[in-house]
């Protein structure tokens, strides 16, 4: 009883300072892993033990009904950009469709202009070539890999420009998620260690840096782990092995070190003293392949499995603690939430923005909140929206799912166990047209649909050879954080 009556009041506080969070400019740390989904112990997934941040989501305010994109580019432009990622000209995740369009203003610019330091580690995922790389978005730290993910490069048809530098190229467990080459700013760099290890450790050199000058910063801390290929530290499998298991299961076991690095994260925050003016925040990029907890499909669907995942806030002594919010939102709602926070001026954006901002839940989760309709689109679009194959896309209201011709009271089925289509067709009919009109009206934005990349070369392989010609590929390591 004690508690609820410390939350109720703390939730009462929060409300009677209506706006008290904006323009408040704390640090934002914002950890996106890549198709891990609800893969965690306190989840109920089984098979991985993720003590660290299953321990932050019970101290946290949780978004039980966060949505994002089926795929990894299009989650992270429709957050960038504060817009459904085709109205950024996103709608696949390679052959130049992950391209954001460069007419658009990022949020990171509008927080860079509000005196910010803005830091991505880890995976961009949204063009490679000059003008689209993040440090000309908006990011003023940059530490890299190219591609969608460490290693990748495409041959298919015909050349593209997604690629990945050459010495991290391997098929499968041959690409060097140990010691990957990365774009650190302007430099392409050799670095030491396991991929996750060295995107932490980076951003945590970052962090204390600027805490010490005084100066706030966003950091998007955005691993490529765990997405395939699946290659874990030896440390990680091992231990899966130690608890009894014949087989390590070897992307639980990258989720694991996610663990132990968001764990020391936490850590180091701690002992620096830092989170009492720092918002962190954890989620995922899109469902984990195959499914997740409870969930009948995963990554690339429009289903619940695919766009449903968990995230978490935490900020010491100014968010309401263990505490769920049950709003619709989504990724593009972060775009003026984080803006809001830095008082960045929102009136600099050139696009329209979609997103609402969260700020008024995180003041208190019990606020009023508009219904809404999210609108979820795969990619291989046809030109005409009544020719998308019906589970390419669906329709998410706050009680309803409507997948192609399949529908789903995700209110009280939220696993999507029976087609209820048939008993609600007027639910059907209502939400098919938005979906289409709404489908129209994005169309004119999709420019990167017939984009061709005529070079032999991608243009990160390019760049890496131009480099190690003149001035070679130097090693590179952040500063210590021990000490």
């Amino acid at each position: 009883m004690k508690n609820i009556v410390l939350g109720t009041l703390l939730i009462a506080s929060l409300s009677a300072g209506a706006g008290s969070l904006k323009g408040s400019r704390p640090n934002i740390i914002f950890v996106m892993t890549d198709d891990q989904g609800n893969n965690l112990s306190g989840m109920g997934q089984t098979k991985v033990e993720t003590p660290n941040i299953d321990k932050f989501a019970e101290q946290s305010l949780r978004f039980t009904n966060y949505y994002v994109s089926p795929n990894c580019a299009p989650t992270r432009a429709a957050l960038m950009s504060g817009v459904h990622e085709f109205r950024a000209g996103v709608t696949a995740t390679h052959k130049e469709q992950e391209y954001m369009a460069l007419d658009l203003t990022t949020f990171p610019q509008l927080l860079q202009d509000a005196g910010y330091e803005t830091g991505i580690f880890g995976k961009w995922h949204l063009g490679n070539t000059d003008a689209y790389l993040p440090g000309n978005r908006g990011f003023s730290e940059v530490l890299i890999h190219g591609a969608g993910g460490i290693g990748q490069r495409e041959r298919g048809v015909k050349i593209t420009s997604y690629a990945d530098f050459p010495p991290n190229q391997g098929e499968g467990k041959k690409a060097a998620y140990f010691d990957p080459v990365l774009l650190y700013n302007d430099t392409i760099v050799q670095t030491r260690g396991y991929c996750t290890d060295i995107f932490f450790h980076a951003a945590l050199a970052w962090m204390r840096d600027l805490n010490a000058k005084k100066k706030p910063f966003f950091a998007y801390l955005s691993t490529n782990a765990p997405h395939s290929p699946l290659i874990a530290p030896e440390e990680n499998l091992q231990r899966m092995k130690d608890r009894g298991m014949k087989k390590a299961d070897v992307r639980m076991a990258m989720i694991e070190n996610i663990d132990d690095n968001f764990g020391m994260l936490m850590e180091k925050l701690n002992a620096w003293n830092m989170l009492d003016n720092t918002i962190v925040i954890w989620t995922t990029d899109n469902g984990a392949p195959g499914g997740g907890v409870g969930y009948k499909t995963g990554k690339g669907t429009p289903y619940e499995g695919g766009v449903h995942v968990p995230m978490f806030w935490y900020w010491k002594g100014h968010l309401q603690e263990d505490a769920d919010i049950n709003a619709l939102t989504a990724h593009f709602d972060l775009y003026p939430t984080f803006c809001e926070f830095a008082g960045a001026d929102l009136s600099k954006t050139s696009q329209q923005l979609e997103g609402r901002s969260l700020l008024p839940l995180l003041e208190n989760p019990a606020a009023k909140w508009a219904p809404r309709i999210l609108q979820t689109q795969r990619g291989n679009i046809a030109s005409e929206p009544e020719k998308s194959a019906n589970k390419m896309w669906s329709v998410r209201t706050g009680r309803w799912r409507l997948v192609g011709k399949e529908l789903y009271d995700v209110e009280n089925d939220p696993y999507e166990a029976q087609d209820v289509a048939a008993q609600y067709p007027e639910v059907v009919e209502k939400l098919s047209k938005t979906h289409f009109e709404w489908y129209t009206t994005v169309m004119p934005y999709m420019i990167n649909l017939n984009n061709k990349w005529e070079d032999e070369l991608a243009p990160l392989e390019r760049r890496y050879y131009e480099q190690e010609k003149t001035m070679g590929i130097p090693e590179w390591k952040p500063s210590d954080i021990d000490s």
